[in-house]
């Protein structure tokens, strides 16, 4: 039995957080599926700029747009959606197999719509249409205005991949905003077959309180707050609101561990795979720690429905001087601001690979 299985056995699917056109090309991507059990894929800024910008394989396709008169956003978006239909399409038998509950890609929008709205609504839709794919969800950060824009896509048969969620408010505003667009789908009168996870970062806790906490503490707060919201998901599963949803048709909003690679080198490879496996979740691993629990991860229990130890973990931080709800805002505009940098990078390499 492969490593991997010790997850999907445990009841939480497992998705490769990386895509290039290399590793479509090259067979990788089909590997992680029938060797690895991984079941679905994400995408960001950062991992198309290394992408696009560490290969040729892209340097003829950005060419030829160019020369067509395509804006280097536009070339961007033909690329990826290009990339990701691919992988959509590798990904399409699990997604039947599952009646649409898993095996999804993810396309973010512009990261430079953060704060927009009508803008943000609009790329969802238009680029869940241009993409042609039922199983290809739609990034949106679950800032102040992507809140509304994540309702309102959801609203409108768009799936939606709620992500930069970094503490269980973040969380628990993402899935209301879920909810409401099934509901208003439901008093509309349409299906509620639209499908949604809701992405909560993790490691970027730990390596934010590095300097803050003593060494005996480094490495819990990420844990904690993915147990705090773990516990959350349950709570609301188990409500009036949602099983109402269930009945008429709808598949809940799932969690989603995202930022699950370590970034403490004195720290396990696979620490948050193995304390953050929890069923009807989804963790979604660089390649290196997924290739790490593959080789040495040992799952020694699923993660608990006991709020109990986050809450002693994140005391003892607080002690130490975190400020957990600060913090987490801080994050998510750090979070931000660095998805625009990347944004920013991505361009420029493609500007620099149309270059006559």
């Amino acid at each position: 039995m492969a490593r991997t299985e010790q997850l999907t056995k445990a009841g939480q699917s497992i998705w490769l957080d990386n895509i290039t056109r290399d590793l479509l090309d090259d067979g990788s991507i089909e590997r992680c599926i029938t060797d690895l059990a991984v079941t679905g894929l994400t995408s960001n800024p950062s991992i198309f700029d290394k992408a696009i910008a560490g290969s040729a394989s892209y340097d003829a396709e950005v060419r030829r747009l160019a020369k067509e008169g395509h804006s280097v956003e536009e070339t961007f978006f033909a690329l990826a959606i290009d990339d990701l239909r691919r992988a959509a399409d590798l990904f399409r038998p699990v997604f039947d197999a599952t009646g649409g509950v898993d095996g999804y890609v993810s396309l973010e929008v512009s990261p430079t719509l953060a704060d927009d709205t009508e803008g943000t609504i609009a790329a969802a839709v238009s680029l869940h249409e241009e993409a042609a794919r039922p199983n290809l969800f739609i990034k949106i950060p679950g800032t102040p205005a992507g809140l509304p824009a994540i309702e309102e896509a959801i609203f409108r048969g768009v799936p939606v991949n709620a992500t930069l969620l970094f503490s269980v408010a973040d969380y628990l505003a993402a899935a209301d905003a879920y909810l409401r667009g099934l509901e208003r789908r439901r008093d509309a009168g349409l299906d509620l077959e639209v499908a949604s996870v809701a992405s909560l970062f993790i490691s970027r806790w730990d390596a934010a309180v590095a300097s803050t906490l003593p060494v005996e503490l480094h490495n819990t707060v990420g844990i904690a707050i993915g147990q705090q919201a773990y516990v959350a998901s349950l709570e609301l599963l188990a409500s009036t609101r949602v099983r109402e949803l269930e009945a008429a048709g709808a598949h809940m909003q799932r969690l989603l561990f995202a930022s699950t690679g370590t970034k403490d080198p004195a720290a396990p490879d696979t620490l948050y795979v193995g304390a953050l496996c929890a069923p009807g979740t989804v963790n979604t691993m660089p390649d290196a720690t997924l290739e790490a629990w593959a080789d040495h991860g040992e799952l020694s229990a699923p993660l608990a429905a006991d709020p109990a130890p986050a809450a002693a973990a994140l005391a003892e931080a607080a002690a130490a001087g975190v400020d957990v709800d600060a913090l987490a805002l801080r994050l998510q505009d750090e979070g931000k601001d660095a998805f625009v940098r990347s944004w920013e990078s991505l361009l420029a390499s493609i500007a620099s690979k149309a270059a006559p």
